[in-house]
């Protein structure tokens, strides 16, 4: 089996990244969205109030989460198919297993998008209970674009991403700890997704990784099923905002799952997490919804200045940004495993 190329994503957004096309005459008449590129950053919604919680107040450790950040970013770029990436890979197989996780790689080629050779790639899957059979999905991606094309400097330059990509992967280290002890019947499987952007040049695909994950999900019939799932990205970004996607809120069987997060976040007192505005985010979730059926929402910030640059560097995260969000899904998760 080859992964097959999925559909485009328009910089993760098209909410301010996108036109829409065609206004007939007399009238205001949308016939339908045109998906063009904006060079740029996305420009902000209103902005949440930041909640007023410090690192000591949050039973989540944020700075821990961070270290585990800056060991990734330490690396360098973690390509797909790179000596960066097979690092990364060696770190996080031992960081997991080490914890108790059962860790194992799903492997698969793909065709470089420029050359036509083939790319070596692997999602990272870290089990905990497999022996339960109704389970839920906590993933991310750990890849990093090849080039911070996005940069007005230098767009050829190098990509460490921090936010995009690291941040996510850092959470997960973080909330291993956890995962042996976890009570309840249900399962938890991390996994991290090679080949989010493997993008060379617009018009590459995205989002490789969960493409072949819900494939073979959906293909293989597994002996358990995935009541829920959580795709963090871009979750550390020190100006935090996060607010539910446009797919999230429409898909029947997501909505609840959305209100479950967002309501454990107002109890919280993570006023970061707002319902005020909508991204129109094409992200690994949609693969692993349309493709795998999983009922799978996205927690990001899209509103990131230093998307796809230069900058997007561990000092523009803040430790405090992981904590909330990681306490946000440490604390739905012990609410999802109690029902």
């Amino acid at each position: 089996m080859t992964a097959a190329a999925p559909t485009q994503r328009a910089s993760k957004t098209t909410g301010q990244n996108a036109l829409l096309a065609l206004v007939v005459i007399g009238g205001a008449v949308v016939m339908g969205w045109l998906l063009l590129f904006y060079d740029g950053a996305p420009a902000a919604p209103a902005a949440a109030i930041p909640s007023r919680l410090e690192l000591e107040d949050i039973p989540f450790n944020g700075q821990r989460a961070f270290d585990y950040l800056e060991q990734i970013c330490a690396i360098g770029p973690r390509v797909s198919g790179s000596a960066g990436m097979a690092q990364q890979q060696k770190l996080l197989s031992e960081h997991f297993a080490k914890l108790g996780g059962n860790v194992r790689r799903q492997e698969f080629r793909v065709r470089d998008p420029q050359t036509g050779q083939p790319v070596s790639m692997a999602n990272l899957i870290v089990e905990w209970h497999p022996e339960r059979k109704e389970r839920i999905l906590l993933a991310a991606h750990y890849d990093t674009r090849p080039f911070p094309d996005r940069d007005k400097r230098n767009p050829r330059g190098t990509f460490i991403g921090a936010n995009d990509g690291g941040s996510g992967t850092a959470i997960l280290m973080e909330l291993a700890h956890q995962m042996r002890d976890l009570p309840g019947e249900l399962g938890v499987d991390f996994v991290l997704f090679d080949g989010e952007e493997y993008v060379f040049q617009e018009g590459h695909p995205y989002f490789i990784g969960s493409e072949w994950f819900a494939s073979e999900y959906a293909s293989g019939k597994p002996p358990y099923h995935y009541r829920w799932g959580i795709l963090l990205d871009m979750v550390g970004d020190a100006n935090l905002q996060i607010y539910p996607d446009t797919h999230s809120m429409k898909w029947p069987d997501t909505r609840p799952l959305v209100k479950q997060v967002w309501d454990t976040a107002k109890r919280l007192g993570v006023s970061e997490f707002s319902m005020q505005h909508r991204w129109d985010v094409l992200d690994d979730h949609i693969r692993l919804h349309d493709i795998g059926g999983i009922s799978c929402i996205d927690i990001i910030d899209f509103h990131y200045p230093y998307w796809h640059t230069e900058q997007d560097v561990p000092a523009n995260c803040s430790p405090l940004s992981l904590a909330k969000v990681g306490w946000v899904v440490q604390e739905w998760l012990k609410g999802a495993v109690k029902k």
